[in-house]
């Protein structure tokens, strides 16, 4: 495990959650230059996230042949429960408060579509956005999942080549044409590949660990984030994001044996699926009671780390473990039922 990773995950997600806060709150127009960062570039989170599930999937089953299925049901047990159940109460929210949300609207059809990982229109008007907002980048994971289950069925050697012939035909054929949704052609889906070479780079020892040559990248990296916009996302943010993982990774030893950075790092999926729900009762409470954005987002911000760790302990790593135990005894369980049917 790398602690390094842990930081910047944390890191990550709350930068999602600064950038929903500016959002919510001020519908993206605030002052300042923190504010103005956080609301134009806040987003750059996602990227980060995608460059470290492309190192993390790529490093977490290379040697370790499996069959395809068994990797899907792993990111599913791992990726699914705590999906649902969040967007489980997000419908809640719409169902009772939608009318006091803006461009909130809620359809069931929506709802089953963004259940199943399939993008789709949201009600609201705006974009390809599920029920829960913040899946629509699920959607890129389980996608990018789905294509990387088949390197499985080829020689090691062929891994990468194949998951990039497979993720190129997807992204700039297949949904060009129309063949999938054109969702999926955001050059977005690219910043896995980066993430898969800087674990290819991680595998071989190639990244040299030091400190001031990783925090000229890091400082490099922040200046074009800050100074270039999304209109090229993959260039203008995944390549400094990928730079930022490279930096992080190379600063391993300042990292390293930190628990705390751990915790946070473990808490960081609950946090990115939760903090929009706190968000809003914030923003009502905020509305409704004329309380200072500020100071309701200073609460927000401990509500969700709470409610983040326990949500990772109870529903993700809790639940997790039991599915896969019940899913591995029924596995067991097949070959000896099948032997007594031929016994009997």
């Amino acid at each position: 495990m790398l602690y390094s990773l842990q930081a910047l995950r944390a890191f990550a997600a709350w930068m999602v959650v600064c950038h929903h806060f500016m959002q919510i709150f001020f519908d993206f127009h605030a002052s300042g230059p923190i504010g103005h960062f956080l609301s134009h570039r806040g987003a750059v989170g996602v990227d980060i996230f995608f460059v470290i599930s492309g190192m993390v999937i790529y490093l977490s089953t290379r040697d370790k042949p499996q069959a395809p299925h068994r990797f899907l049901l792993n990111r599913v047990l791992r990726i699914v429960p705590a999906y649902w159940f969040y967007t489980a109460l997000m419908t809640l929210l719409l169902l009772t408060a939608s009318r006091w949300m803006p461009h909130q609207v809620f359809e069931w059809q929506h709802l089953f579509l963004s259940l199943l990982f399939i993008p789709a229109e949201n009600p609201g008007g705006y974009g390809l956005y599920p029920t829960l907002n913040v899946g629509w980048t699920l959607n890129f994971e389980m996608f990018f999942y789905l294509l990387f289950s088949l390197v499985f069925v080829v020689p090691q050697r062929f891994h990468l080549l194949l998951v990039t012939g497979v993720l190129l035909v997807a992204s700039e054929v297949l949904s060009r044409f129309g063949l999938i949704s054109g969702f999926y052609g955001n050059d977005i889906i690219y910043e896995f590949l980066l993430g898969i070479g800087i674990g290819m780079l991680h595998r071989r020892g190639l990244i040299v660990e030091g400190l001031w040559l990783p925090m000229a990248i890091l400082a490099a990296a922040g200046l074009a984030i800050y100074h270039l916009d999304a209109s090229m996302r993959l260039l203008h943010w995944g390549l400094p994001s990928a730079l930022v993982v490279l930096a992080c990774v190379a600063l391993e030893p300042s990292f390293a044996g930190n628990r705390v950075l751990k915790a946070l790092g473990d808490c960081s999926y609950s946090v990115y699926l939760i903090h929009v729900l706190v968000l809003y009762g914030g923003w009502f409470a905020s509305e409704r009671l004329g309380l200072n954005p500020y100071a309701v987002f200073a609460l927000c911000v401990p509500l969700i780390g709470i409610a983040s760790w326990v949500s990772y302990q109870k529903l993700e790593r809790g639940l997790y473990r039991r599915m896969s135990a019940w899913c591995e005894a029924r596995r067991v369980a097949r070959p000896e039922l099948a032997l007594s049917r031929v016994n009997y």
